[in-house]
């Protein structure tokens, strides 16, 4: 019998929230919310993800600004692989990894108190749907995982792939770039396909930045629209 697939909650650059079956995980700005959000639009206890038979559900909490999923305000929505829970100016994506999570429980530091789990069971066969899982999720993945590997996209502007070595970015190249820009090209992408291929050597040496720092970059070019 095929593995469970694990839920999580990805809100870059900060660690992924990994959901637990039986267990609500609130969301505000409240720091006694599982998910601290930064959004000054988001009420103290906004919203909750709740299981709800086999999946999962957000609910708004009542909350003074609304909680929108894929740019629609709910009330209560069944969640599906590549969603995107809108609360003011944070975004959280919701997604579904086919293979297990092993490894203890850990509170992540810093504003955003979330929940992660330390090497993910990552299978040869590593790959699936950028609208299921986007490319920043998989890089948090590898990351917590510290996988040593190639990450391969198809998508519309062409293939790009990123080495990374125990989870660290170490380069990445597209048809038009190399190096850091040629990741930072690659974190927002949101359709296509993916690959991860273990035990692939970067054939140089061209970044040196961990993923949280390629998300923050990235975050801070989205930002200023760049």
């Amino acid at each position: 019998m095929a593995p469970r697939a694990t839920a999580m909650l990805f809100l870059p650059p900060f660690p992924p929230v990994q959901l637990h079956a039986g267990e609500s995980v609130h969301v505000g700005r409240s720091r006694g919310c599982e998910l601290t959000l930064r959004s000054p639009d988001a009420s103290r206890r906004h919203a909750e993800i709740a299981p709800s038979g086999d999946g999962w559900l957000v609910r708004d909490l009542d909350s003074t600004n609304g909680t929108f999923v894929n740019g629609e305000r709910v009330d209560e929505h069944r969640l599906r692989p590549g969603d995107r829970i809108e609360i003011g100016s944070d975004a959280i994506t919701f997604c579904e990894v086919g293979a297990g999570l092993d490894g203890p429980e850990t509170t992540a530091g810093g504003e955003a108190q979330t929940m992660m789990v330390e090497r993910p069971a990552i299978g040869e066969g590593f790959q699936g749907n950028l609208a299921e899982i986007p490319a920043f999720a998989v890089l948090q993945i590898l990351e917590m995982g510290r996988k040593t590997g190639c990450l391969h996209t198809e998508t519309d502007d062409g293939p790009g792939c990123v080495w990374l070595a125990d989870g660290a970015p170490v380069h990445a190249a597209t048809k038009q770039q190399r190096g850091f820009d040629a990741a930072l090209s690659l974190v927002h992408a949101q359709s296509g396909r993916f690959r991860f291929e273990p035990g692939a050597q970067a054939p140089e040496s061209t970044i040196q930045a961990s993923v949280t720092e390629l998300l923050l970059e990235a975050s801070r070019l989205l930002d200023e629209g760049l």
